[in-house]
């Protein structure tokens, strides 16, 4: 149980605190966003990364490395008629399989922004790296910043996109996808 002076010296920091930055809340834009964010997710048919060995069957024990893109989110900011700009926070769970060839792999993936019509305004690649040290699974999160959706005025609001997210595949990859066929990321012999 915290003591009063505890208590005091705890109000005292925060009232110094307050005092010293009195001009930051005054600088931060508290005007509502213009309209709602746009829709986010990942693609269904490249939500799954699935690699196999070179030259290698369809097979469990052939699989190098896995990753499903788990929950994807997004954060917007945009008044009146300012481009808009959005933040993603993108969940990744990642597997290694018996053939894997070392603890680090690094899987591409992509965003895209859409209009809610279905066509593509611009996409982005980006990667992202794991290291497994010594384990089977790994789950990372990361974050992409900057994307800038420009507004032709200020009646156009976030509903009217969606920003998409998914693996890079190979024809392969993205085949094998199609097909329904998937292994599970911690799945044993």
């Amino acid at each position: 149980m915290r003591s009063f002076a505890s208590y005091l010296s705890l109000a005292a920091a925060a009232s110094l605190l307050a005092a010293c930055n009195s001009n930051i809340a005054s600088n931060l834009d508290s005007r509502p966003n213009a309209g709602p964010c746009p829709s986010v997710g990942s693609i269904y048919d490249v939500a799954r990364y699935v690699k196999f060995a070179d030259g290698s069957d369809e097979l469990y024990p052939n699989i190098e490395y896995t990753a499903e893109i788990v929950d994807v989110r997004l954060f917007c900011r945009y008044v009146d008629d300012e481009p808009m700009q959005v933040e993603l926070d993108i969940d990744f769970a990642f597997g290694k399989g018996h053939s894997a060839g070392g603890d680090a792999h690094t899987y591409p993936y992509f965003v895209s922004v859409t209009r809610r019509s279905g066509k593509v305004l611009g996409k982005q690649s980006f990667d992202v790296s794991t290291d497994f040290k010594g384990d089977r699974v790994a789950a990372k999160s990361d974050s992409v910043n900057n994307i800038v959706i420009p507004r032709i005025d200020e009646s156009i609001s976030g509903a009217n996109f969606e920003v998409l997210v998914g693996f890079e595949l190979t024809p392969e990859q993205l085949a094998f996808n199609r097909a329904g066929k998937r292994f599970r990321l911690n799945a044993e012999d």
